[in-house]
């Protein structure tokens, strides 16, 4: 796959014959009182019971596993928030690879020491990811480094893709699928698979409205960038990506954004309701059906709950309102 072409089904079905063996089949739950809020039939695809809690594994996986001898040898570096690097992470610890995660200063220190424990070096670079990102492609050019794109790269999109692929053979039919939107290759990956096997599948978008660069990007059809001071850092990015936005330009539904303040209340919401953690960027798909159930009445929706890769002050925040 050139990195200028999208992903195709095929290469989905290969990403899953690759990383089968090094993740878990993510349960798909059916939940009565997230269905009663939205007002439709609610299903959560628990990316957040993952392995490394979160769906980007599959991605890392699927891209490391295919390198060459030589550049496994020379190592990898990429720029990441959190749940990227603990993949890459991962994933080069699975196939014998070094590498090197740049973060931004003031990164979820629980996610850094994730990457720590995975046996990665860490770089603290920059006021947020995209700052991070130019750092870690100097550093690959200096040292020699594969450098892994956190958005650019199909094989990453094809891996993440896998859990759609799981949606639609254990439930079916389905109106809507909810994803949260940081690069984009989960709402990526979940486009490419419902537009081959159920193309009545709406596939929605979902970012914050305190870091909007994505969906300015695909609303207007160009890269924009914009500012960014999301709590969500899996959310948290400052421009769109040319090749999860070329995708999302022909194939998503619609894109949605939502408060701050009603991140906060989805991660309350599944911890009461569906007695599940999940991060900032898990929950913003709930908090999107909740500002759009009016559309989803009576519909059969599938919720993606990327991550549960929580701090604990991100956590107190969550329930400071109601303690």
């Amino acid at each position: 796959m050139d990195v200028l072409n999208p992903p195709t089904f095929a290469d989905v079905l290969d990403a899953r014959r690759v990383i089968g063996q090094y993740i878990h089949r993510t349960p798909l739950r059916h939940y009565p009182g997230l269905s009663r809020l939205v007002g439709a039939e609610v299903w959560v695809k628990h990316e957040n019971l993952q392995v490394l809690n979160v769906f980007k594994v599959r991605g890392g996986l699927n891209l490391v596993s295919r390198l060459s001898p030589e550049e496994k040898r020379r190592g990898l570096v990429t720029a990441s928030s959190g749940n990227h690097g603990q993949s890459i992470s991962f994933a080069a610890r699975t196939f014998g690879a070094a590498a090197t995660i740049v973060v931004p200063e003031g990164a979820n220190p629980a996610k850094v020491q994730s990457i720590r424990d995975l046996g990665a070096a860490v770089v603290f670079h920059g006021s947020h990811y995209d700052v991070s990102r130019e750092h870690a492609i100097g550093l690959s050019r200096e040292h020699g480094m594969r450098y892994v794109d956190a958005a650019d790269e199909p094989l990453l999109i094809a891996g993440v893709a896998t859990y759609s692929l799981e949606i639609f053979e254990d439930l079916g039919a389905v109106d809507f699928i909810i994803a949260p939107v940081g690069a984009g290759s989960g709402a990526c990956g979940a486009c490419i698979v419902a537009e081959a096997v159920s193309p009545a599948t709406r596939v929605i978008g979902v970012g914050p409205e305190a870091a909007p660069a994505g969906y300015l990007s695909w609303k207007a059809g160009a890269i924009h960038t914009a500012p960014m001071c999301t709590q969500a850092e899996g959310l948290a990015t400052a421009s769109g990506y040319e090749l999860p936005q070329s995708i999302m330009r022909r194939l998503l539904s619609d894109f949605v954004l939502v408060s701050e303040e009603s991140i906060l209340d989805a991660i309350r919401t599944y911890a009461v309701e569906a007695h599940t953690l999940v991060e900032g960027a898990a929950a913003a798909p709930l908090a999107a059906a909740l500002s759009i159930r009016d559309r989803l009445k009576g519909k059969r929706v599938v919720l993606i709950a990327s991550g549960a890769n929580i701090s604990p002050k991100q956590l107190k925040d969550a329930f400071s309102q109601v303690f």
